[in-house]
């Protein structure tokens, strides 16, 4: 009997190590991702400060041992937190302007559904935090050039897709449009402004991004009768 109940074990176990890896780490990621859930709402309510672990863990109905297990400190959370809510508005955002069918349509979908959201305000937090933790800039430093590579892929298809002429690169016109967000968002964060008026001001700010190709056609347009005029009263 003894010899029986060992080797059953071994015998179930020793078939399948790569399926109970695979298990192992598909449970892992899940439980990240509970634990991302939960968190994110707490800290964007409460703060760093204000959220302790246990909190964090009561409303996962998880053990505050499994957050240390997986993000090692409440500030790894906190940034690792801000990044994914980031790169969510900024999915979101492009979503958010497919729809649009001229340059000027699309930048006021970006804006607009940037500017509703606190997860640039979020984010900017983790920046700062980051400044006294280097440990988790490198972080940041990805979600960063994420955001700019996405961000500049989609403002090129969208280009493309109906034929605009863009007034800048399109990784230009990524990076500037987030360097613009960040500094408009929390600016107004600072001085009460409601998400109308911090949308005003992006736009305002950023300024005509492409033209149409309506637009070009009427350039061209008016360029070649001003040269037609120049010609008949040269001649």
């Amino acid at each position: 009997m003894t010899g029986e109940s060992v080797q059953a074990p071994l015998e179930a176990s020793a078939g399948d190590p790569k399926h109970a890896a695979r298990a192992t780490r598909s449970a892992g990621r899940k439980m990240r991702s509970l634990l991302l859930d939960a968190a994110s709402p707490l800290f964007r309510e409460r703060g760093l400060s204000g959220t302790a672990i246990t909190d964090i863990a009561a409303a996962a109905d998880a053990f505050p041992s499994q957050i240390t297990y997986y993000f090692r400190t409440k500030e790894a959370l906190f940034v690792e937190c801000a990044c994914r809510e980031l790169l969510y508005l900024a999915r979101a955002t492009e979503q958010a302007a497919l729809k649009a069918r001229t340059p000027r349509d699309y930048t006021h979908a970006l804006a607009r559904t940037v500017t509703a959201s606190d997860s640039v305000a979020f984010f900017a937090e983790a920046l700062t935090l980051t400044r006294r933790r280097q440990d988790l800039a490198p972080l940041v430093e990805r979600t960063i050039e994420r955001l700019h590579g996405e961000g500049a892929r989609a403002y090129a298809s969208q280009v493309a897709r109906h034929g605009w002429r863009s007034l800048r690169a399109p990784d230009e016109s990524s990076r500037r449009f987030w360097a613009v967000a960040i500094g408009v968002i929390l600016e107004g964060y600072a001085m009460g402004r409601s998400p109308e008026a911090l949308c005003a001001e992006m736009l305002r700010v950023l300024g005509e991004q492409a033209k149409s190709t309506g637009d070009a056609a009427r350039l061209r347009l008016v360029e070649e009768r001003g040269t037609s005029t120049t010609s008949d009263g040269e001649s």
